[in-house]
């Protein structure tokens, strides 16, 4: 999950981060952060556990919400997902 250098600024409507939360508190609280937005406002969702990595798309999945990007640096992941 590296960053490109060709990607596309991502301009968050919100930002919710989980750093230091361990699986499954992130999604957990995410969850809520999330109800809080608009149909097509973009949540930036920061995490620091790699055990949470895989569930962000998955629940994007799940949920018909859309990944609109991802990133990692130095153990820090951010996803940018946009509410349906």
């Amino acid at each position: 999950m590296a960053a490109s250098a060709d990607k596309t600024v991502v301009n968050a409507d919100k930002t919710f981060n989980a750093s230091g939360l361990f699986c499954p508190e992130p999604i957990l609280k995410m969850r809520k952060e999330f109800e809080s937005l608009n149909s097509g406002e973009i949540l930036e969702f920061i995490i620091t556990d790699p055990g949470s990595v895989s569930d962000v798309p998955a629940w994007c999945k799940r949920t018909g919400n859309e990944l609109v990007e991802s990133a990692e640096d130095s153990g820090v992941y951010k996803f940018y997902i946009r509410k349906k």
